[in-house]
C-alpha cells in the first residue's frame, strides 16, 4: 500500500482559536494536513513530503520588539506559503513591509472584499469582483513589501490579499477556514491544488488498513489494555486493536457514575456480544465521588478524573502479566487544544482528561490510534468497521462526563437529577427526528436554586440548562433553533418528571464566544 502521508500540508500554529479548522478544511478536500508549533517546525529535517505551509492567525503582534516568527531559511525552500491574518502580517514584516496597530480601523466580523488584480489564489473566489469575508484583526499591513502585488482590499484594509508569485508567497488578512467567509473553500483549494500542486491522497478507507498495520508493528506480541468508555472514539479504538492483535487486548470499562442514564449498561452488552471484545467491568463511582467532593474548579475536576482514570488502569495492569500498552481514544483536536502553540498560557484552551490529566510518571506506554483524526473522520472509520448506529452517531460526550455538566460541586444526588433531565431531553430529540440534525445536545445543572410554585406550594430547586448546537467539527458552533412548541413541551416534561428542578433555560450562545461545554 502506498504511503498516504507522502504529501502533506503543514499548518504552523501561532495560537489562533481556529487553527484546527484550517487543518480540517485541507483534509476535507482530500489532502493530509498536520498542525505544528514553531518548535516542532524547527525540528523538521526533511521537507520532501511537505507540499505547502500555512501560517495561522494568532494573538501576537509583529509591531512588538519580540514576536513569534519562522526561521527565514524556510522562505528559501521554494515551498508555497500562505499566511492567514497574523501569518500575512508576519510575511509582510519579514520582507520589509510595514505593519501598524489599527486601533481606529480594526476589523471584526464580516467585511466586503474587492478584487484589485487577478491571481491564481483567487480564481473563481469572487463574484462580480467582490465577496464577503470574515475578519478578526487589529493590526494592518499598510506598506507592501518589495516584490509583492496587491490582489484585493477592503474599506479599512488596503492590503487584504498580497502575493509574491516568484517566491510563492501569499498573504490574506481574513479567515477562509470559517464558514462565515463566502467561498473560503475555493481559495483553500486554489492554494492546495493550483499553487502547491498537491494530489488527493487522503481517504479514510485507506486509514483502516494503515492503522491496523501500525498497531501490529508497534505492539507486536505485547499485551494492551484499552480504556473503553462506550463512546464512538474508544469503541473504534477497541475494535481496531482487536482486529490487529486479537487475544492480546483486554478492555477495561470503568463505571465512574458520571455517564448518562443506562449508557454504561447498554454499551457494555453490545460491545461484548457483537464485537466479541474481552471486557472487564470496574465499579468505581464511590471513589470518583469521594475524590470530587467539594471540588468547584472545572480544571481541577478534569485533572482529578484524568489521574484517577490512569491509576485505576495501572492497578488493573498489575493484575495482568506483561501489559505494556494503554490504548485511548484521543483525537487530534484534543492534542492541539491541550497544548500551547507559542508557550503562553493564553493559547491553551483547556485540558482534556486523556491528555492534560496524564501523570508524568505513568508506567504504561500510550497507544492512540486516532490521534491524527478529527471526529467526523473517526465516524467514517467506525462505519467501515461496522460499528452500530447508536454508538457511531452518538453525540460527542466529554471524558469527565457529567462532572463538567454539573457546575460547582458534584454529588450522587445531583448526578441522578441531571441523568433524568438529560434522558428526557435526548429521547425527545430522537422521537422528534431532531437528534441527527444536531452536532451536540445535553442538559446541564446550574449551581443556582430558584423559587418556584408547584401545587400552591413554594419550591426552591435547581435550574436545568439545555444546550443544542450545530457544527461541522466542533471548532465553531451555533445554537440549534429548537421549535417553540418543542421547548414548551420539554420544559414541562422535565419539571413535572424530575424532582429537584423547577426551572428550565435554553442556551442560545454560539462558539465563539462561548465553548460548547459549560466547563
Amino acid at each position: 500500500m502506498n504511503d498516504i502521508n507522502k504529501e502533506k500540508i503543514i499548518i504552523i500554529d501561532f495560537g489562533s482559536q481556529v487553527t484546527k479548522l484550517i487543518a480540517r478544511r485541507v483534509r476535507e478536500i482530500g489532502v493530509f494536513s498536520e498542525v505544528l508549533t514553531l518548535n516542532q517546525l524547527k525540528k523538521i529535517r526533511s521537507f520532501k513530503k511537505i507540499k505547502g505551509l500555512i501560517l495561522s492567525g494568532g494573538p501576537a503582534t509583529v509591531t512588538k520588539k519580540l514576536f513569534p516568527k519562522i526561521p527565514m531559511q524556510i522562505f528559501s525552500k521554494n515551498i508555497p506559503i500562505l499566511g492567514i491574518c497574523y501569518g500575512l502580517q508576519l510575511i509582510a514584516k519579514s520582507f520589509g513591509g510595514k505593519v501598524k496597530s489599527g486601533n481606529k480601523k480594526r476589523e471584526f466580523g464580516r467585511a466586503i472584499l474587492k478584487k484589485n488584480k487577478n491571481s491564481l489564489l483567487t480564481k473563481n473566489f469572487f463574484k462580480k469582483n467582490k465577496t464577503k469575508v470574515w475578519m478578526s484583526h487589529q493590526d494592518i499591513v499598510y506598506k507592501i513589501p518589495k516584490g509583492f502585488n496587491k490582489i484585493a482590499s477592503t474599506k479599512d484594509s488596503a492590503l487584504t490579499i498580497i502575493e509574491n508569485k516568484k517566491k510563492k508567497l501569499f498573504g490574506i488578512q481574513f479567515h477562509p477556514e470559517v464558514t462565515h467567509t463566502d467561498n473560503g473553500e475555493v481559495l483553500i483549494k486554489n492554494f492546495i491544488f493550483s499553487i502547491c500542486k498537491a494530489k488527493k491522497m487522503w481517504k479514510m478507507n485507506y486509514e483502516k488498513g494503515r492503522i491496523i498495520k501500525a498497531i501490529k508493528e508497534k505492539v507486536k506480541k505485547e499485551k494492551v489494555i484499552c480504556a473503553l468508555s462506550g463512546g464512538v472514539d474508544s469503541s473504534v479504538v477497541a475494535i481496531l486493536i482487536h482486529k490487529a492483535i486479537k487475544n492480546n487486548l483486554k478492555c477495561i470499562m470503568v463505571d465512574t457514575g458520571l455517564l448518562r442514564k443506562n449508557e454504561f449498561r447498554y454499551t457494555y452488552k453490545i460491545l461484548k456480544s457483537k464485537y466479541k471484545l474481552n471486557i472487564k467491568l470496574i465499579k468505581a463511582s464511590d471513589l470518583y465521588f469521594k475524590k470530587l467532593k467539594n471540588i468547584y474548579d472545572p480544571e481541577k475536576k478534569r485533572k482529578i478524573i484524568g489521574n484517577l482514570f490512569i491509576k485505576i488502569f495501572e492497578k488493573e495492569a498489575k493484575k495482568i502479566k506483561n501489559v505494556k500498552f494503554l490504548a485511548q481514544g484521543t483525537l487530534y483536536p484534543d492534542i492541539i487544544e491541550s497544548r500551547s502553540a507559542t508557550g503562553s498560557k493564553t493559547s491553551k484552551i483547556k485540558s482534556h482528561h486523556n491528555v492534560g490529566g496524564l501523570p508524568k510518571n505513568m508506567r504504561l506506554n500510550l497507544i492512540e490510534p486516532l490521534k491524527e483524526l478529527f471526529k467526523d473522520e473517526v465516524r467514517k472509520l467506525g462505519k467501515s468497521l461496522g460499528l452500530v448506529d447508536p454508538i457511531l452517531n452518538k453525540h460527542p460526550f466529554p471524558g469527565p462526563g457529567l462532572a463538567i455538566r454539573i457546575l460547582g460541586k458534584v454529588s450522587p444526588k445531583k448526578v441522578k437529577i441531571l441523568q433524568e433531565a438529560d434522558n428526557i431531553f435526548i429521547n425527545e430529540l430522537i422521537k422528534k427526528n431532531l437528534y441527527k440534525k444536531i452536532w451536540q445536545a445535553y442538559a446541564a445543572l446550574l449551581p443556582i436554586k430558584t423559587v418556584g410554585v408547584m401545587g400552591d406550594s413554594r419550591t426552591y430547586e435547581f435550574t436545568c440548562l439545555l444546550r443544542a448546537v450545530t457544527s461541522k467539527d466542533g471548532m465553531t458552533a451555533d445554537y440549534f433553533n429548537l421549535p417553540k412548541d418543542f421547548l414548551d413541551e420539554i420544559s414541562n416534561k422535565i419539571i413535572n418528571s424530575v424532582r429537584g428542578i423547577n426551572r428550565v433555560v435554553y442556551d442560545i450562545t454560539s462558539k465563539p464566544p462561548s465553548t460548547i461545554e459549560l466547563e
